[in-house]
């Protein structure tokens, strides 16, 4: 995908907030801020202290002071609603969303969160093409402005970069057969030693048992000297 987005807040309250959005959105790889109307003089103090490393996402934020200019540089437009609103509007999920995103390529989204206290307005959800809202519990469904900005960006990069949530941790080589085989030996050597196979009869189907639980364990050789370790320093007690 070849899609380009942008992150608008609108009229928010909390300087820490834009802060912590900014860090969300250069965590996972975006860019673009637009900042409609703060409720207070822009960039200030909180604002910077809390962007840490993403101080040039809050630097090069625009703002602007109605909501209309802060949208007119995207092709589609998702506001973000804590609740369903009931007005004439597509309601989406975030897996609706994501589909959008693979359908539309080449497309310039904007992401459009409201105010910390009262979310976005029916004027300002009017100009946005999907209402999506993020799923929490039913109970307390308020979500802090940048946590959802955090959850959004997240969900793009996600999509945007598969092959990173595909990969699998790199893998120690196992230790050889003959290698497990001469520790199982040594092991049963030593409990034969301390008569531990008792009653005579039993002690095919224990054998069975450690065979079963060292092999299953696909150990690598650091962690096989380690075991063997162990047990040769118990069996000298």
């Amino acid at each position: 995908m070849k899609n380009k987005f942008g992150f608008i807040l609108v009229k928010p309250q909390l300087g820490e907030n834009i802060g912590a959005c900014a860090r969300s959105i250069k965590n996972f790889g975006f860019n673009k801020l637009n900042i409609v109307s703060p409720k207070f003089s822009f960039p200030n103090h909180k604002a910077k202290t809390t962007s840490v490393g993403a101080y040039n996402i809050i630097d090069k934020a625009k703002i602007f002071h109605n909501t209309s200019d802060a949208l007119d540089e995207f092709d589609i437009v998702i506001s973000l609603s804590a609740r369903r609103r009931d007005i004439n509007k597509r309601h989406i999920s975030i897996k609706d969303f994501l589909n959008i995103l693979k359908r539309k390529n080449n497309t310039k989204f904007g992401l459009m969160f409201g105010p910390e206290a009262s979310g976005l307005s029916n004027k300002d959800l009017s100009l946005s093409n999907f209402i999506l809202t993020i799923p929490t519990s039913q109970k307390f469904k308020s979500i802090n402005l940048s946590h959802s900005v955090t959850i959004i960006c997240y969900e793009i990069f996600k999509a945007l970069n598969p092959i990173k949530f595909s990969k699998k941790g790199r893998s120690l080589k196992i230790s050889s057969k003959s290698k497990q085989s001469l520790f199982v030996k040594y092991l049963i050597s030593l409990l034969e030693q301390k008569d531990f196979f008792l009653p005579e009869e039993k002690k095919q189907s224990m054998i069975l048992s450690i065979n079963n639980l060292v092999y299953r364990f696909e150990p690598n050789d650091k962690e096989l000297r380690i075991l063997a370790s162990i047990v040769s320093s118990l069996s000298k007690n």
